[in-house]
């Protein structure tokens, strides 16, 4: 089987763009397709055998142009393709391009967004999420860029401080962890046993487990407890 090239691609995006009244052109100047139509912008077509960070640079470098940009690549199978597709034709949106597929077999061009401007939703569950996780974790306990392993978040900051109390006081209820703590969740925290630092002695009263000591060693225990 012959190597896939973007030149296998341009006779049916030419069909395409004829078949809406477009006089095309290939390789005009930097542009591998383009169409034109009296009373329209220019359409530029970038072609690429996938995608890949090329295309879309050469797409962005097109909207000095025109902007009726788009990308094409050829339709591929199953779910890796439609995993990258749904992730690429988010980034075309934001970027203000188009995204055309060619089915090889027959020629078959899908348009999955056109370049139009873009205005993502907000969502104000997870900007609420942020905020409230923002305003629980006491001080700055990690850098930014570090990996999600270990990382400090406000709910291990809470296990930690009923951890530090438990290593301190002994087992105790959780209602008294919670009082002393500050922790209103500290039975639950507790309960769930996340990070295998708790273990429950009895209904209701819970004592650290030597991973949970580690685990107050390691992250610190917090001043007062």
């Amino acid at each position: 089987m012959d190597k896939l090239k973007e030149t296998d691609l341009y006779a049916p995006v030419k069909t395409f763009l004829q078949g809406q009244g477009y006089e095309v052109k290939g390789e005009v100047g930097a542009v591998d397709v383009m169409g034109l139509r009296k009373g329209d912008d220019p359409v530029i077509v970038e072609l690429k055998t996938g995608f890949s960070l090329s295309l879309f640079h050469q797409g962005i470098q097109r909207q000095a142009v025109s902007d009726d940009v788009y990308i094409c690549v050829p339709r591929g199978k199953g779910r890796a393709f439609q995993a990258a597709l749904k992730r690429n034709l988010a980034l075309c949106r934001r970027l203000r391009l188009g995204l055309l597929t060619v089915r090889l077999r027959d020629g078959l061009i899908e348009a999955h967004c056109d370049p139009v401007p873009f205005r993502p939703a907000k969502s104000k569950v997870r900007r609420g999420k942020l905020l409230r996780e923002f305003q629980r974790r006491v001080g700055d306990p990690n850098s930014g860029g570090q990996t999600r392993v270990g990382l400090v978040t406000a709910y291990r900051q809470d296990a930690i401080l009923c951890a530090a109390y438990l290593a301190h006081n002994g087992a105790c209820k959780g209602a008294v962890v919670a009082r002393a703590t500050g922790v209103a969740v500290a039975t639950r925290i507790m309960a769930a046993d996340h990070y295998g630092w708790f273990e429950r002695v009895s209904v209701g009263i819970y004592q650290v487990t030597p991973k949970g000591r580690e685990g107050v060693t390691v992250y610190g225990a917090p001043q007062g407890v």
